[in-house]
């Protein structure tokens, strides 16, 4: 049996909203793409029974509750399940109607009762996909920034705060076998870039999906779209951080890769598909030093990066697939800072990453310091030279040295 011919899809896209501000008519596209996408036995592989679309009018609550309902109805345990969203989202901070939303396209705005009323609030959206009984759930959201609907003519009307936050996907994916991949952090917009006929996550998905993920099994798997997607977004547009929640055993396929045909993952002559992966802590100053500064000086020079997962709260665990990306890198660039020193999972990220270098007989590991460290370097890395980039009269130089030193063979 093919590998996709049990899978189910419901993909949802809502701009023309009837009582709220309306969104672009990307978000219309986003829908309709993704779903031509799935049906497509050249691309995803879904039977195109299987994959259902609505759209404006054939989402309001009841009919997109109703849509869910079929889609556990049709989903077996050994089936994959993909949801999509494109669409308004929220949360209400205060109140007794104080949670997170989704905003079908009849959601009634004028009074946080009335929100509560007729739009989804999280507890409900996260019953709906509990009684999916497949165990390959992926949950896409590229629900935009709702700053419009912040702004209403009626001044008594509520303040509906955009975004999502990261409690709310961590409800969604609870149970096996569940992952989700929203667009953005719960302060940021999901962003249109001027001219595009897609939203920017959903972009750099359908690009993904459409044959730019690498696949050695004809398969496009649920780490692969993550590793793809995130790094592109966010270079693309550095105030853009999607986000990454899964409960995974079995790092499942959402889609064929090519109808199904196995083609080489692009690698060098060492036989690594990255030239870099960034090991850092997902705060501040390090999040804008990686994404605004280091990955787009490392592609600008035609360098291959993966980079370590999104983390909501420093220390918490933090990527999906560490270790495989981590052993598909030529050097891990290890981005020494207060913060960095101080986060357990990053030191046990590069101590994976030494002991492999270990046991091949390589130095693996390239210590870049983005700040003053005032806790002295384990011996395993002060033994290593570190590239400094603080001092601004030398920085270029430095980053002219760590391109040459990506470029070259792996130290033995």
């Amino acid at each position: 049996m093919p590998a996709m011919d049990n899978a189910h899809a419901l993909v949802v896209g809502i701009a023309n909203y009837r009582n709220i501000p309306v969104l672009p008519p990307t978000v219309l596209a986003d829908a309709g793409d993704m779903a031509a996408l799935l049906a497509d036995p050249q691309v995803g592989g879904y039977p195109a029974a299987n994959v259902r679309l609505l759209r404006d009018g054939e989402a309001g609550k009841a009919g997109l509750l109703a849509a869910l309902a079929d889609l556990a109805q049709a989903g077996t345990p050994d089936a994959t399940v993909l949801f999509y969203l494109s669409s308004h989202g929220g949360r209400i901070e205060d109140g007794p109607y104080a949670g997170e939303y989704i905003l079908p396209v009849d959601t009634d705005y004028s009074t946080d009762q009335a929100i509560a009323q007729t739009a989804i609030a999280g507890a409900d959206f996260t019953k709906a996909l509990a009684a999916i009984p497949a165990r390959k759930l992926l949950v896409l959201m590229d629900c935009c920034h709702a700053g419009g609907i912040g702004r209403p003519k009626d001044v008594t009307a509520p303040t509906l705060k955009a975004g999502l936050p990261d409690s709310y996907y961590e409800a969604l994916k609870s149970g096996k076998g569940r992952a989700i991949l929203a667009a953005a952090r719960s302060d940021e917009f999901s962003w249109v870039l001027p001219n595009a006929a897609n939203s920017l996550f959903t972009t750099h998905l359908l690009a993904g999906l459409r044959g730019a993920i690498a696949s050695e099994d004809g398969l496009v798997r649920i780490f692969d779209v993550f590793e793809y997607v995130q790094p592109r977004v966010t270079a693309d547009h550095a105030d853009q951080h999607p986000i990454f929640k899964a409960e995974l055993e079995d790092n499942f396929p959402v889609a064929l890769y090519l109808g199904g045909k196995k083609g080489a993952v692009p690698k060098d002559t060492q036989g690594y598909r990255y030239d870099a992966y960034v090991s850092y802590v997902d705060q501040e100053p390090d999040s804008t030093w990686v994404w605004d500064t280091l990955v787009p000086k490392l592609q600008a020079a035609g360098l291959r990066v993966a980079v370590s997962g999104d983390v909501e709260q420093p220390g918490v665990a933090r990527i999906v697939g560490m270790e495989r990306a981590i052993a598909q890198a030529k050097r891990i660039i290890v981005v020494l800072s207060p913060g960095y020193m101080s986060d357990h999972m990053a030191d046990f990220e590069n101590v994976m990453a030494q002991t492999m270098g270990v046991q091949e007989g390589q130095y693996r590991l390239l210590p870049v310091k983005i700040a003053a460290v005032s806790d002295a370097l384990p011996v395993r890395l002060s033994m290593l030279t570190t590239l400094d980039v603080t001092n601004p009269a030398r920085a270029a130089h430095t980053y002219d040295r760590l391109v040459a030193a990506l470029q070259g063979p792996v130290p033995e």
